[in-house]
């Protein structure tokens, strides 16, 4: 992991003055951190691919839109048990995941 990136993504989290980055910068961010410290910035990542598959640049494309929640699924549901936003990222990302695949039809 290259400690420069790592360091970069820290100072645009600190200088972005938000609770949570969002958007691409978010994602690319928090993808990033998570590889370092999943546990302190996995559920970030979650969200914000939560977020980023309701966006109305993939809200037309089911392919990507679930690429994103099955990351969320799997990003979330490697946080530990105690993590205290695992139960929610991961419940909200599983919830959003069934509500597309029920909006899916054989047909389309």
């Amino acid at each position: 992991m290259d400690q420069d990136m790592v360091m970069r993504a820290r100072v645009q989290l600190l200088s972005a003055n938000r609770r949570v980055v969002r958007g691409a910068e978010g994602l690319r961010i928090y993808r990033l951190l998570t590889q370092v410290e999943p546990e302190v910035y996995g559920s970030k990542l979650a969200y914000v691919l939560v977020e980023a598959s309701a966006s109305s640049l993939v809200r037309e494309l089911p392919a990507q839109r679930l690429a994103l929640l099955d990351e969320a699924v799997a990003v979330a549901s490697a946080l530990g048990a105690a993590n205290p936003y695992r139960a929610k990222v991961l419940a909200k990302a599983l919830a959003v995941r069934r509500e597309l695949m029920g909006r899916q039809t054989p047909g389309m």
